[in-house]
């Protein structure tokens, strides 16, 4: 049985159904698809190599997050600006409390502390701090504009450097440079003057320079990407070797070799267990999904005339799609490595709920409105 929807149908379902971007949420279903073909192709060799329990250790956990991250995708995409602006003020309260909690409760993994274990379950919290971060910033900047005399920019400038603050205590940097390319675009639309925009970018390659002295692990890290010969760029040369092996078709599945080796072949390095095994045709598809869904976005949000719903879509389309260049830029070497997975691909949970959350936010806030609900903002 088939379920339709006519357009004179009023329920909240019907309406959801002709004005959400159904283009999009196609696309974000490809990705999915191609996330849980790559994990099944990935994992199980990881799996082995470490002794879990199961070879399937790792697809049955990503599936296990799965299902509840599209039910809650579909489910945010459902409410009103307004609503989606109250949910994030409420997860970005979350989110820094157990950012707080993090340098004291965390467990230190590779000289860092990024998670938290509640009720079994391992949490990122940085993971959600980011989209709650663009729709609250998006909020206070839009706010400025419209209420004279409102300290938005200085809130939200506030609230970046809390988080930031937060986020370098753990320390990590990259999830650091995320949250400042969306503060810095939410900025920049809202009506960055020009005297803003050569400032930070002076402070830019400062700010790089000064991360580079006081963090080990980003020193490292620079320092393999411009020698990547010595033994701390193993990764990055292995991923580069797979993808000249997979060539333009791949090697077929199943037949590649790279996550034999490779320690993070399911989370950072997963599109070159793809490239290896389905070949240059599958990154390039994997590439053309990601472009299509930002420019998507941001040829819908060009038509609203809601500064609050531009920014945030804004600075949630920038969020999905720099993390989805950092990864690729960094498995193909144009990059340091950032430890930043690719979305709905790599392996990890709270990456996947944080994203449905995000993309589910965007789908919301780019939804054609009608009358009065185009003013629910």
């Amino acid at each position: 049985m088939t379920v339709t929807f006519g357009r004179t149908d009023t329920s909240t379902l019907g309406r959801w159904w002709w004005t959400v971007d159904r283009w999009t949420i196609a696309a974000l279903f490809l990705l999915v698809g191609v996330g849980a073909l790559l994990t099944m192709a990935a994992s199980p060799a990881v799996a082995e190599r470490i002794g879990a329990p199961s070879s399937f250790h790792f697809v049955r956990r990503q599936f296990m997050f799965l299902v509840p991250a599209i039910v809650i995708m579909l489910s945010v995409s459902l409410l009103s600006p307004r609503q989606v602006r109250r949910m994030a003020v409420l997860g970005l309260a979350v989110s820094v409390v157990l950012l707080v909690l993090v340098p004291f409760l965390g467990a230190e993994v590779k000289g860092a502390r990024r998670w938290l274990t509640i009720a079994g379950l391992s949490i990122q919290p940085s993971e959600f701090a980011k989209p709650m971060f663009a729709v609250v910033a998006a909020w206070m900047f839009a706010s400025a504009r419209v209420e004279e005399g409102f300290p938005g920019r200085l809130i939200a400038t506030a609230l970046l450097g809390l988080i930031v603050g937060l986020l370098l205590a753990q320390p990590d940097v990259g999830q650091t440079a995320i949250v400042l390319a969306i503060w810095a675009t939410q900025f920049f639309l809202a009506g960055l003057s020009v005297v803003w925009v050569v400032g930070l970018g002076l402070a830019t390659p400062v700010a790089v320079m000064g991360a580079y002295y006081v963090f080990p692990h980003v020193q490292s890290r620079i320092d393999r990407f411009l020698d990547p010969s010595g033994a701390g760029g193993y990764q990055v040369m292995t991923a580069l070797n797979a993808l000249r092996n997979g060539g333009l078709f791949g090697r077929g599945p199943g037949e590649g070799r790279v996550k034999l080796s490779l320690p993070d072949a399911h989370t950072d390095f997963i599109l070159a267990v793809g490239g290896e095994e389905f070949g240059l045709v599958m990154c390039l598809f994997v590439l053309a999904l990601f472009a299509f869904i930002v420019l998507r976005g941001f040829s819908r949000v060009m038509k609203e005339d809601n500064l609050f719903v531009v920014l945030a879509s804004a600075g949630l389309l920038v969020q999905f799609g720099l993390q989805a260049i950092v990864n690729m830029a960094s498995t193909l070497r144009l990059m340091p490595a950032k430890g930043m997975t690719l979305p709905f691909i790599s392996y990890g949970g709270s990456s996947m709920i944080a994203l449905a959350l995000g993309m589910g936010m965007v789908l919301a806030l780019t939804r054609t409105r009608y009358g009065r609900e185009g003013q629910d903002a």
